[in-house]
């Protein structure tokens, strides 16, 4: 490593110069890779709900669709407003009254749980098909155009219409993101770091890093806007502490080598390389464990970040050691004393009541661990939206006129006859908290003469092989409500049809909920097997595995137990992200402690000593870490107005500072209980036989 030292610390220029070149195709690469804003594309492709899908598309030339409601208009506006949708791309069908039938026949000649469900008062609502999937592109530009070419008496729910606003907000954000991270995470390394300008370089370092993984991301050819949102802000948090290392490694050797600035930084790159790898080791196993998630969005976003990791490690051993050496005298030039106190008094105060830190985290464990296990959660995205948008405004809308919260498609069997359909519509009418059931049956019923109904009616409800039903409910997606409804429907129906599938935005949300359940407690298994593994290995030691992963487990338990206690819902993949980020990234705080504490241990100093000596030499860079982390997440999590993003970012930067707080307190106190158990259990924590003083020798033969 010290070749490839030397060979980065003379060609520096040409690094950097490479490094920036390189930022053109990742510049291309972002631009040309698809953001996904629809979280139910992510569900396994062989499951009812996912299958129905794609026979909608393949059958009936339909993806993704939305009901809109018009205000105080008449037929003729109505008609005019229908004719001006269905010409837009990508709408495949609009049906409604004015298009269902001829204007000459009256309203009263319609069945009349259809004219009940078409109009309320001077409202009317139309169901508008879209030819390619809910959050498709195609789909997406037809809703903006859906509200370019309609007036402020039409509203556009369900889930493309939400999808589209969560697009546009997220666009809107995301650079805002980048520059809140920026800002609060430089202002932390001005005051943990000894220069005001190295904070600069660290930024731009890493801002490459960032630029590389963004942009090689267009081999995956698209990826989540939760990924997208996310990536940037982790990115910084949890390779910050890599340039941290190298900054402070190239001032160590500059000791060694005064005289030479490229012979001390190329020895502070061979030992930064061992150090980062083995550091980021960890990290990268949390994020790979997401990747055995059935629901790939735990996949997608694994990828990406153990991508960013990496490239993470490859800019803080290039690209920062030519910014550092090219701009070395500015950086000298603008040196400050350490603002950050010692805590030395702090470290012997914790070391000397040990008792106390022990007793606390026992009697925090408790409450903490039924907070963990009894934290509510949600599933349904728009509910954390702000209600200004176009979308939550119609969805509230229909809400409350229609009474109508969620629709699912039901296809079955086209050759199924009236008669059974009219029974089967009857019974699934019956259920509680179904508003209506309308197919191609209900829809023309025996008042309209067969001619009097448009083609396009007829080809929007059959295929050769399915028709199609649309079944409307009082209840909110991802509800106990709806879920026990869909179990219901799902008995119901097989009885008439033994192939029918139930699909749409509540069948699909309840197969998250389940899938997740499951995926979650794998993840959880995998990320805890894998790191317990790595610092086995590392230390050579059975107990200090569970003793560093138990710590970081209390501190996760703290920070999900707190929204409990305070009523706070969550989105449903914060325990998958704070079980593995936190646990992945976090773990370095206590890893960097324990090899500090095994030094002191095996150079022949007494427990307490060994202790005390670890505790006062890492409190510092586990604050500045666990700081950098929090500023890289909590500007985030408090200006997002996306619930998911929001409340992801602030668990992160909460889970920064419980993390710190438990490795700086429990953790040495765990070193004082168990210290006998440790050594006889972990390599290289005793001196040899023979270097160690005879007095240090009896004392250890008599413990």
């Amino acid at each position: 490593m010290l070749k490839l030292g030397e060979w980065i610390a003379k060609h520096r220029v040409l690094v950097l110069i490479i490094g920036t070149l390189l930022l053109i195709p990742s510049a291309l690469g972002f631009l040309g890779t698809r953001v996904n804003y629809d979280i139910l594309s992510y569900l396994p492709k062989d499951i009812n709900t996912m299958v129905g899908q794609d026979i909608l598309k393949d059958e009936f030339g339909k993806g993704g669709f939305s009901f809109v409601m018009l205000e105080g208009m008449n037929g003729k506006e109505i008609k005019e407003t229908a004719d001006k949708i269905s010409a837009i791309d990508h709408v495949a069908d609009v049906v409604c009254y004015e298009s269902a039938v001829d204007l000459s026949i009256p309203k009263e000649m319609l069945p009349q749980k259809l004219n009940d469900f078409l109009n309320k008062g001077d409202t009317t609502v139309m169901a508008v098909f879209f030819d390619d999937t809910t959050s498709a592109d195609g789909t997406l530009a037809a809703i903006d155009e859906m509200r370019a070419v309609t007036s402020k008496q039409c509203f556009i729910s369900g889930m493309s219409a939400i999808t589209t606003d969560m697009k546009h907000l997220t666009e809107s954000e995301t650079l805002i993101y980048t520059v809140i991270a920026v800002i609060l995470t430089s202002i932390v390394l001005i005051i943990t770091m000894d220069s005001f300008l190295i904070p600069v370089f660290f930024m731009l370092s890493i801002g490459y890093a960032v630029a590389w993984n963004l942009g090689s991301n267009i081999v995956l050819g698209e990826v989540s806007f939760i990924t997208q949102a996310l990536a940037m802000v982790l990115q910084l948090g949890v390779t910050m502490d890599y340039s941290i290392f190298l900054w402070h490694s190239y001032k160590e050797q500059q000791t060694y080598y005064p005289d030479d600035r490229c012979e001390a930084m190329a020895h502070a790159i061979a030992q930064t390389v061992g150090s980062v790898i083995s550091s980021s080791f960890t990290t990268v196993a949390g994020f790979l464990a997401m990747c055995f998630m059935s629901f790939t969005l735990g996949l997608d976003l694994g990828i990406v970040m153990a991508k960013g990791v990496v490239c993470g490690v490859i800019a803080c051993v290039t690209v920062l050691p030519s910014m550092i050496l090219i701009f070395d005298r500015a950086i000298a030039k603008t040196s400050h004393r350490d603002f950050l106190p010692k805590f030395t008094k702090t470290s012997g105060f914790i070391v000397a009541h040990t008792p106390v830190f022990l007793v606390a985290a026992v009697v925090l464990l408790i409450p903490a661990f039924f907070g963990y296990k009894h934290y509510d959660v949600y599933y349904n995205l728009d509910s954390t939206l702000p209600a200004t948008l176009d979308s939550v405004i119609a969805n509230t809308k229909l809400s409350e006129d229609y009474a109508m919260n969620s629709t699912h498609l039901l296809l079955c069997d086209a050759d199924m006859d009236a008669k059974t359909a009219s029974a089967m519509i009857s019974e699934l009418e019956a259920q509680d908290g179904i508003q209506f059931v309308l197919g191609y049956n209900s829809l023309v019923g025996p008042a309209i003469p067969d001619e009097f109904v448009p083609d396009s009616l007829k080809t929007a409800l059959k295929s050769e092989n399915w028709q199609l039903m649309l079944i409307g409910s009082e209840y909110k997606v991802a509800s106990d409500e709806v879920n026990a409804q869909i179990t219901q429907l799902n008995r119901i129906v097989s009885d008439y049809d033994s192939k029918a599938l139930l699909i749409g935005e509540a069948p699909a949300t309840k197969d998250l909920i389940e899938i997740t359940a499951h995926d979650f407690q794998v993840v959880s298994i995998l990320s805890i097997a894998a790191i317990f593994l790595i610092i086995a290995l590392n230390f050579k030691s059975v107990t200090l595995p569970v003793i560093l992963v138990g710590v970081i487990e209390l501190a996760i338990m703290m920070n999900l137990g707190i929204a409990y206690y305070t009523g706070t819902s969550l989105p449903f993949i914060a325990s998958v992200v704070i079980g593995t980020i936190q646990l992945g990234a976090t773990v370095d705080y206590a890893i960097l402690m324990t090899t500090r504490y095994r030094t002191e241990r095996s150079s022949g100093k007494e427990k307490k000593e060994a202790v005390g000596i670890a505790l006062k030499t890492s409190v510092q860079s586990v604050i500045t870490s666990a700081l950098g982390f929090f500023a890289a997440t909590v500007g985030v999590g408090v200006y997002s107005q996306i619930g998911m993003i929001s409340s992801l970012c602030m668990l992160l930067a909460r889970g920064a500072l419980i993390s710190m707080a438990v490795v700086i307190t429990v953790l040495p106190s765990m070193f004082m209980l168990f210290d006998k158990l440790i050594c006889k259990t972990s390599a290289g924590f005793l001196p040899d036989d023979g270097t160690q003083p005879n007095h240090r020798r009896l004392l250890h033969a008599f413990r």
